[in-house]
């Protein structure tokens, strides 16, 4: 059961009004399922958009954010709860621990990297939570083939492969997230694991 939400997205809103809607849209599907946000504690962007979407529609948002970007005046004062940090490291580690699952709507290199990192802890077997992307207007395609790519070439299991979930509808794409059963096994067994160590 997905209480917490990890989701992973821009600073910025994009160059088409799609990307805020998407994540106005994801914040509202969230509220109406009593799930809390976990974030990255920004107040522009698509983190602004689905942060101030879920708590307008009275959801609990838990921004955790750097000092360093703090600092900056990125980050958001009007949540449930904000948590300063002292790196980045600190911040995805603590946003997987607090999180029931994770989601990439559409952003840059920060989000691939934050979003590529949940799925390989994943595929390693620390932690059993669905790993998803939010798909707007197929902004994912490109990693998704990518992953298929790797997973043609033999860098990637077809079963690791198959662990994202991927959809265009909001709605649709959390109901997915509630329903999510873990079944796939770790890259290395145990047995493996101790032979490549």
């Amino acid at each position: 059961m997905i209480r917490r939400l990890c989701v992973f997205c821009g600073s910025s809103t994009g160059n088409r009004p799609i990307y805020a809607e998407a994540a106005r849209q994801m914040g509202a599907a969230m509220a109406s399922q009593d799930i809390e946000l976990i974030y990255g504690g920004g107040r522009v962007g698509l983190m602004g958009a689905i942060a101030d979407e879920v708590l307008a529609r009275g959801g609990r948002v838990t921004g955790i954010i750097p000092q360093f970007l703090a600092d900056r005046e990125v980050a958001h004062t009007g949540l449930t709860k904000l948590v300063l940090v002292h790196s980045m490291h600190e911040r995805k580690a603590m946003m997987a621990e607090m999180s029931d699952g994770f989601v990439a709507m559409a952003g840059g290199v920060g989000t691939f990297e934050e979003f590529i990192e949940m799925m390989t802890w994943s595929l390693l077997g620390l932690h059993g939570k669905p790993c998803a992307v939010l798909n707007t207007d197929n902004y994912y395609d490109g990693m998704l083939q990518l992953f298929s790519h790797a997973s043609a070439e033999g860098f990637l299991a077809d079963r690791h492969k198959a662990m994202v979930l991927e959809d265009t509808d909001p709605i649709r794409l959390v109901e997915r997230l509630q329903s999510y059963k873990h079944t796939t096994s770790p890259k290395f067994s145990k047995e493996e694991a101790q032979e490549l160590s």
